[in-house]
């Protein structure tokens, strides 16, 4: 009767360690049969429209795959470990205090993949951080509350004066890049800390007042229209201080330039090259205070 019953457990339990490779792998595949395989690929990096961005990726699913093999290994081994060191009856198992190789494995092991991180980690951040010496485009970014100002201080207008964009609370201001050239940004803060942000190029630079510059160069790959942002707390209507970048053709840029310079608004400036006047990824909110009445 005992060995019976110590035969059908000893089934069970091969019946289920097969159950649990088999689960795993459904589970697998049906959490990967709802992306495609490009955004399997990214483990979840969103999706940038600049060289850098790109960069950032390849850092991103290097050091994903890394985390997943030493996962893996750091599972097989407690896996290993339960079933090779399970208990087998009352007797206690044989005491190890020091074990001088695996100690040496353990403590080198992690420091040489924490210093091919940190190498690689370096090389990606200097390489986006990197500003060309001769720029395609610069663009002199004003912030003050709560609004946006783009100077292009190279496009001179008739009277001298270079080619501006400012937001008001009417209109959101629209910033206009081109594809595939380097475009450098120079931001100053007319009043407090703000911060320059464009979620599609997965970085951000924040604005200091006082007269400190601070800059930093994008390539842009895709065209299209891509709200901005003020990343950092900067008063009563921050949530509101909204930009939109219209990256464009080297064509429709020359073309845009052009136009402002012979006098043109923004907006119309934007109609001769075929693109929409106005913001379209985000709107003017309205800021009034209403002032509460008497009761």
């Amino acid at each position: 009767m005992v060995a019976s019953r110590s035969l059908e457990h000893r089934r069970s339990g091969r019946a289920g360690r097969r159950l649990v490779p088999a689960g795993l792998l459904g589970l697998a595949v049906l959490v990967l049969s709802g992306c495609s395989p490009e955004e399997n690929l990214r483990f979840g990096w969103p999706r940038g429209i600049t060289t850098q961005s790109e960069q950032m990726l390849d850092l991103w699913i290097a050091s994903t795959i890394a985390a997943l093999v030493v996962g893996v290994a750091v599972w097989g081994l407690i896996f290993w470990c339960v079933v090779r060191y399970r208990k087998r009856g009352d007797e206690l198992p044989a005491q190890t205090r020091y074990n001088l190789p695996i100690e040496i494995v353990y403590t080198i092991v992690p420091f040489l993949i924490i210093a091919v991180l940190f190498y690689y980690t370096a090389i990606v951040e200097s390489a986006v951080t990197k500003e060309s010496k001769n720029p395609d485009v610069t663009v002199e970014v004003v912030a003050f509350k709560w609004n946006w100002q783009f100077v292009y201080p190279e496009a001179k207008t008739a009277d001298e004066r270079p080619v501006t964009t400012v937001g008001t609370s009417d209109q959101i201001p629209v910033l206009v890049i081109p594809k595939d050239q380097n475009v450098r940004f120079t931001e100053t803060s007319n009043d407090v800390i703000h911060s320059f942000w464009v979620p599609e190029i997965l970085f951000k630079r924040d604005v200091f007042p006082g007269g400190i510059p601070n800059s930093f160069e994008i390539r842009p790959t895709k065209t299209g229209a891509f709200v901005g942002r003020c990343a950092e707390l900067c008063g009563t209507y921050h949530a509101n201080m909204n930009f939109e970048m219209r990256v464009v053709s080297q064509a429709d840029y020359a073309r845009y330039l052009d136009a402002r310079q012979s006098g043109m608004s923004n907006p119309d400036a934007l109609r001769a090259i075929g693109q929409e006047p106005f913001a379209t990824t985000t709107h003017p909110f309205d800021t009034r205070r209403n002032t509460r009445q008497a009761s």
